[in-house]
């Protein structure tokens, strides 16, 4: 393939919802790490990549090597918006994964619901904190693909790591076998003992929180203790606190 046609191809896969565009290095060694199908892995600098994998990520390092191709510079700079420092740029499937199919998983943990987050690299942050606490995936709502390069930027490429798709109707959340709870300032006080390991756990923006058709959907609503006079966390920070919460005294909780 001539260089030149690169560029129209990376713009292409931007846009198919059966490819996902991972910028940088930690998405690609997520991917892999993962079991993605990794369909291109292009950098201007291969001897560099492979010494960055070789530190960073030696039980993917010899993937990298074998899928990695050398690119022009120019040609490279054009590939993203912002092209990645650590040199490489990357095109894999996504995994076949809808809403229903994450509603409906044995998983006996948590599913994150975002309810039409704005930020893609905050979006991103929670599908990484989610895969971190190892919960039965992430589901948004909104106008933007949890899949844009952006928010798996912002992922390091987890979203290989659980299931995250796009939630077509908030009805869905009613009529699975999941209790829903709203994560909302005037709730109860979270107790991470005491939550349903199948619940949903329902997250709005930072400056709108839920909106009242998914608040009155809810089974309760819960809150998250913070100091007086401090109005509200980062969607991300929220998302991790709640998670590792539940995780911590998930953890307290197993017999030793």
């Amino acid at each position: 393939m001539k260089h030149g046609s690169l560029i129209p191809l990376f713009g292409r896969a931007r846009r198919d919802p059966s490819l996902a565009v991972l910028e940088g290095f930690h998405p690609l060694k997520h991917a892999l790490r993962f079991h993605a199908d990794v369909l291109d892995v292009l950098t201007p600098h291969p001897a560099r990549l492979a010494e960055l994998a070789r530190a960073l990520a030696p039980d993917v390092a010899p993937t990298i090597a074998r899928l990695a191709r050398p690119v022009d510079a120019a040609v490279f700079e054009q590939l993203a918006p912002l092209p990645p420092s650590t040199g490489v740029m990357s095109i894999a499937s996504r995994p076949a994964i809808d809403d229903a199919g994450v509603l409906a998983t044995a998983h006996e943990a948590p599913v994150v619901v975002l309810e039409d987050p704005r930020d893609l690299g905050n979006m991103g942050a929670c599908v990484r904190v989610a895969a971190a606490a190892d919960v039965a995936g992430v589901l948004t709502t909104g106008s933007h693909d949890p899949w844009h390069p952006d928010a798996l930027r912002g992922a390091a490429g987890l979203h290989f790591a659980l299931p995250v798709a796009h939630l077509q109707r908030i009805e869905q959340l009613r009529d699975c076998d999941r209790p829903l709870l709203a994560i909302d300032p005037l709730g109860d006080p979270f107790e991470p003992a005491a939550l349903d390991p199948r619940a949903l756990l329902a997250f709005g923006t930072e400056r709108h929180g839920l909106s009242e058709p998914l608040l009155e959907l809810a089974d309760a609503r819960v809150s998250i203790p913070m100091r007086a006079g401090v109005s509200s966390l980062n969607l991300a920070t929220s998302v991790a606190a709640l998670l590792f919460a539940w995780r911590l005294a998930r953890g307290a909780a197993q017999p030793r």
